[in-house]
């Protein structure tokens, strides 16, 4: 099992480096730290061209994942990668194919507040156009103290794909052996596939609970006996609020389904997910829509 940590030598992609040391030892996976730079490099006036530019941003690059190498525990296995691309992203993904890498890793782009996500462009490219689960490290990720996941958040809708998620969810937490919460965003979705035009505020929380009871019968009966799991309902008159009322802890992950827009094997990130990263404290997970026989941890 191969993580991907899409790398640059900033405080964002430290923070990714730490939450892709924490997914690592949690999941028992290698860590590729992988650095994209772009090919042929247009010469700065002041650099003189027999002194190989493209040379020498190389070697500097070479340094920084070394670095980067020396920085993760040793209790992980780490490699690390430079390739050439013109798309940060795209060069990421490129690394996905070979490695035959399970997931991609990234810190929020640095004008994000301390604790909270900032999607910048690569995220943005990754989170439309991925086949793998993309994981966003909050800024600030660098300072945690959490030497590896304590719990794993999944929150459900009802919309086609939440049953992806959901499996992918319950495998990850049984390989981590980490407790699961669960969390029912039925009640602040108004497009929820369950909503009927009559709905009154009581009977619409009625179908919440519903939700919450069936999606938890669904992961007992695919966990052990007494395997720690719980279910919420996401309480609050929008998402954000309901959000911010959940109580989370260093080291917890959430885990969200791709938008019903996404291709299938592809990632999109929805509204709801969208508005849960304006306040989330703790990384996140986005989950490509597509359907496996089997659930697998990320996958």
């Amino acid at each position: 099992m191969r993580l991907i940590v899409g790398y640059l030598a900033t405080p964002s992609g430290k923070d990714g480096l730490v939450l892709g040391a924490q997914l690592a030892r949690s999941l028992g996976a290698q860590l590729d730290i992988c650095m994209v730079l772009p090919p042929d490099r247009s010469l700065p006036a002041k650099v003189p061209s027999e002194a190989g530019y493209d040379d020498i941003l190389a070697a500097r690059a070479h340094d920084w994942l070394a670095e980067a190498k020396a920085s993760v525990p040793e209790d992980i296995q780490v490699e690390v990668h430079l390739s050439f691309h013109e798309s940060f992203a795209q060069g990421l993904l490129d690394e996905v194919d070979r490695l035959s890498a399970l997931a991609i890793v990234v810190g929020a782009s640095g004008d994000g507040l301390l604790g909270r996500h900032a999607i910048g462009s690569v995220s943005t490219e990754l989170l439309h156009s991925a086949h793998v689960p993309v994981a966003l490290a909050p800024r600030g990720t660098r300072h945690s103290a959490a030497t590896a996941i304590r719990e794993v958040t999944c929150a459900l809708g009802t919309r086609v794909g939440a049953d992806v998620v959901l499996n992918t969810a319950v495998r990850t937490s049984e390989l981590m052996q980490v407790p699961l919460r669960l969390v029912s965003l039925v009640a602040l979705d108004p497009q929820n596939d369950l909503r009927d035009h009559r709905d009154t505020a009581e009977s619409a929380r009625e179908r919440a609970r519903n939700h919450a009871r069936d999606t938890l019968d669904i992961a007992r009966a695919a966990l052990p006996a007494e395997f720690p799991i719980e279910v919420i309902i996401a309480d609050g008159s929008t998402v954000e609020s309901a959000v911010r009322q959940l109580d989370w802890q260093d080291g917890d992950l959430v885990m969200v389904g791709s938008s019903r827009l996404a291709q299938p094997r592809k990632l999109f990130l929805g509204s709801t997910a969208a508005k849960m990263l304006r306040v989330l404290p703790v990384p996140m997970v986005v989950v490509p829509k597509h359907e496996f026989t089997q659930p697998e941890a990320l996958s």
